[in-house]
C-alpha cells in the first residue's frame, strides 16, 4: 500500500470477501479502489507455479505446504507486476494437504490409487494441513519489493471403518480424483468422516478463523467506534453475492485454474493478499499475546525412537518377509506365522500401518510398495539387514548416549569394546547392512564424476563390490580390484547376482593398513574414512598415495558435515560423532586438508543423494 494510504473496515465487505474466496477455485490479489474505501476490490488469477518441490527436503509436512503456498502467491505478485508495472498491495496464497504418519498424500492419479489412500486412512485419524502465505507488495521506481508472512493450521480428521464395497462406490462417483488424499468432506466425502478436531474449513481448504486472526496482527484495525455499523441476522449465501472479482479469463470454468496441491477444495489451490504491518493486535483471548505455532515436528522427534523400535521389531519378526509371500493376511494369522501373541501382533501392525509400512484392508494386512522394495529380507535393494544391524548394534550404543556425552566415548564404550566380527552371522550380518546401502547409493557414486580417464581402479574396504559393479557398467573400460578383509571376502559370492558376473571386477583379500594396495589408477575409500582417527586415517591416505601415481586419482565418498543446520537425513551422521570410540565425522576442509596433506590436488566436491557426498583428487607430481 502507497505511504499514507488507510482502509476503512466495513465487516460486510470483508465477509464477503473472505467467503468468495472460499468457494473458489483462483488465486485472489487485492487492490484498494481509493485510499480510503468502503470495501475491498480484490481479482482471482490462477497460479501458474508448477508443484514439483521436494518433499523429502521438506521437516515437515506443514513446512511443504507453506512453502508451496509461498511459492504460488509470489509467482503471481511478479506476474502481475510485469504484466502491468504495478503488483497488487498484496496476495494470498494457500495450499493444502492430507499426511499420516508422515506421509503426504497427493491427489490419486487413478482410481486404484485413490482405493490405496482411502485404504490407508480407513478407521484411522490423520491431518489436514493448510500454509498461508500472504505477501505484501510494495512497487517503487518500477522495482518490487515483497515481505511475506506465513502460518499453517492443522485439523485432525477420523474416518470411520468402512467396507471395501463403500470405498469403491465413493471412488466409483468420481470425487476423489481431483482431491489431495482421495476425498472432499464439503460434498460425498464427509459420509467417510467420524469426526473432526478442529477447524473444518481448514479441511475445506482454508482456516478462516486462523487467517482472520492473522489479519488483526499484521493490520491496525479502526476503532470500535468508527465501524460502520451494518445488521445482518445470518450472513447470506455465498452465491448471493455479487461478483466482485475479476477474473483473468472470466466465463470459463474456474475449476480451470486449479493447479494442484489443495484437498480437493478449490480454496487450497488460491493464492490471496496482505496490506501493510500495523501494531500487533491482541489474540482472541485478550492476553496480548498469541500462542506459539503447534511444535508437531519437535514431538515428531520426541516419539521417533518408538518408530525407530516398531520397525527393527517387525523387521526381526519377519512379518515383511510373511506378507510378501502370503499377504494379505489377518493379525491373527500373522501372529501364527511368526510365533507371537494375537494381540501384541496386532498393535505391532497397526503402528506400521501409521507409519506407511502396511496397507490394512477388510482382507487384512499387507505390505506397501516400499516395505516389498527395502524391508523384505530377500528384494535387491533391501535394508533388512542395515535395519538388524541398527538394532543389533548400534541401539545399544545409544543407550549409553548420555555417558557418552559425560565422560566421552571411550570411557562409555570402552569397557565393553565392540567385538570383532567373529561368527559368520555377525560377518554377514555386517556385509548385508553394508551391501543395502550401497546398492542405494553405488550409482551416484559412480557418477558423481567422470572417471572415464581410468582404466584400472582399487576399491579399499569395498566390501560385497556393489560400487565395483555400479563403475565397471557405468565405464566400459574399467577393471576394479576389491581389496577387503579375508573373512569379507570369503562370502563375497553370496552377494553376486545370477547373470551379472564380469570378469571386470576381481576380488583380493587383505588388510589395507598392513599389505601391499593392489596397482590401480584410481584409489577409492567409500565410507571408510570416517570409522578411523586422524593418525590412522594419515597413515592409511599416506599407503594410497605412495602406491598412486602421478596422474591418478583418489575418490573418497563420505558424509560431509556441514556448518549450517544439518538437513533430518544427515543427523545420524553427526550423532554417530557421540557414540563412536575411534573414528568421526569431517567436514570438508578438513579432509580437502588430508588429501592435500598426502599430494593430492585440485581436490573437487560432488553431491551423491542426501546421504553421501564425493570428493575426488588427482595424484600430483614429487616436487
Amino acid at each position: 500500500m502507497p505511504p499514507g494510504a488507510s482502509y476503512t473496515w466495513d465487516h460486510k465487505a470483508f465477509v464477503r470477501w473472505c467467503l468468495a474466496y472460499v468457494t473458489d477455485h483462483h488465486v485472489l490479489q487485492l487492490r484498494p479502489r481509493h485510499r480510503r474505501i468502503q470495501g475491498l476490490r480484490f481479482e482471482v488469477v490462477p497460479s501458474r507455479f508448477k508443484e514439483k518441490l521436494d518433499k523429502a527436503s521438506f521437516p515437515t509436512p506443514y513446512a511443504y505446504a507453506i512453502e508451496t503456498a509461498k511459492q504460488k502467491a509470489l509467482e503471481v505478485a511478479r506476474r502481475m507486476h510485469q504484466k502491468d508495472l504495478r503488483a497488487p498491495d498484496v496476495v494470498i496464497g494457500a495450499d493444502t494437504i492430507v499426511t499420516i504418519g508422515g506421509l503426504i498424500l497427493e491427489k490419486p492419479v487413478d482410481k486404484q490409487d485413490a482405493y490405496r489412500m482411502l485404504s490407508r486412512l480407513n478407521g484411522k485419524e490423520h491431518s489436514v494441513f493448510t500454509g498461508v502465505a500472504i505477501v505484501h507488495c510494495c512497487t517503487t521506481d518500477a522495482q518490487l519489493d515483497l515481505e511475506v508472512s506465513e502460518f499453517h493450521e492443522e485439523t485432525t480428521v477420523k474416518f470411520s471403518e468402512l467396507s471395501e464395497e463403500l470405498l469403491w462406490e465413493y471412488i466409483d462417483s468420481g470425487e476423489p480424483m481431483d482431491k489431495a488424499g482421495g476425498y472432499g468432506i464439503q460434498a460425498l466425502g464427509g459420509m467417510l468422516v467420524e469426526h473432526v478436531r478442529g477447524d473444518f474449513l481448514n479441511v475445506v481448504g482454508f482456516p478462516l478463523n486462523h487467517f482472520c486472526k492473522k489479519l488483526v496482527e499484521l493490520y491496525s484495525l479502526p476503532r470500535r467506534e468508527d465501524l460502520r455499523r451494518v445488521k445482518h441476522d445470518s450472513i447470506p449465501p455465498v452465491d448471493t453475492f455479487e461478483n466482485l472479482s475479476d477474473v483473468e479469463g472470466s466465463g470459463s470454468d474456474p475449476a480451470q485454474g486449479d493447479d494442484g496441491g489443495g484437498h480437493g477444495r478449490a480454496e487450497a489451490d488460491g493464492d490471496r493478499t496482505q496490506a501493510p504491518a500495523g501494531p500487533q493486535g491482541t489474540d482472541s483471548h485478550g492476553t496480548g499475546e498469541s500462542p506459539p505455532p503447534f511444535p508437531a515436528g519437535l514431538l515428531e522427534l520426541i516419539d521417533g525412537f518408538k518408530a525407530s523400535k516398531a520397525l527393527f521389531v517387525a523387521c526381526k519378526l519377519n512379518v515383511f518377509d510373511v506378507l510378501k509371500v502370503d499377504g494379505p493376511l489377518k493379525a491373527v494369522d500373522i501372529a501364527g506365522k511368526i510365533d507371537a501373541s494375537v494381540c501384541g501382533t496386532e498393535r505391532l501392525l497397526d503402528v506400521c500401518v501409521a507409519l506407511g509400512l502396511l496397507e490394512k484392508t477388510d482382507r487384512g494386512y499387507r505390505n506397501t510398495e516400499l516395505a516389498d522394495v527395502h524391508l523384505a529380507s530377500d528384494g535387491e535393494y533391501s535394508l533388512h539387514s542395515l535395519a538388524m544391524h541398527s538394532n543389533d548394534h548400534f541401539w545399544s550404543l545409544f543407550t549409553d548416549l548420555e555417558l557418552a556425552v559425560r565422560e566421552g566415548a571411550s570411557a562409555a564404550f570402552g569397557r565393553k569394546a565392540e567385538e570383532p566380527v567373529q561368527s559368520k552371522h555377525k560377518t554377514l550380518q555386517f556385509m548385508r547392512a553394508m551391501h543395502g546401502f550401497a546398492m542405494l547409493t553405488a550409482r551416484q557414486v559412480a557418477t558423481a564424476f567422470d572417471l572415464s580417464q581410468f582404466t584400472s581402479a582399487c576399491d579399499l574396504g569395498g566390501c560385497t563390490g556393489a560400487l565395483a559393479r555400479a563403475l565397471t557398467q557405468e565405464y566400459p573400460r574399467l577393471k576394479v580390484t576389491v581389496f577387503d578383509l579375508p573373512e569379507v571376502i570369503e562370502h563375497v559370492t553370496c552377494f553376486q547376482p545370477e547373470g551379472r558376473r564380469t570378469d571386470r571386477i576381481s576380488f583380493m583379500p587383505g588388510d589395507f593398513f598392513k599389505d601391499d594396495l593392489p596397482e590401480a589408477d584410481l584409489y577409492i575409500l567409500s565410507r571408510i574414512l570416517h570409522e578411523w582417527p586422524d593418525d590412522k586415517v594419515c597413515e592409511l591416505l599416506s599407503r594410497v598415495s605412495s602406491r598412486c601415481k602421478p596422474g591418478g586419482g583418489i575418490l573418497v565418498a563420505e558424509k560431509i558435515l556441514e556448518d549450517k543446520p544439518a538437513a533430518r537425513g544427515s543427523l545420524p551422521a553427526s550423532l554417530n560423532l557421540l557414540v563412536r570410540t575411534q573414528g568421526r565425522e569431517r567436514g570438508l576442509p578438513e579432509y580437502r586438508g588430508l588429501l592435500e596433506r598426502h599430494g593430492f590436488r585440485d581436490v573437487r566436491l560432488a553431491h551423491a543423494g542426501d546421504r553421501l557426498d564425493v570428493m575426488l583428487g588427482t595424484r600430483a607430481s614429487p616436487p
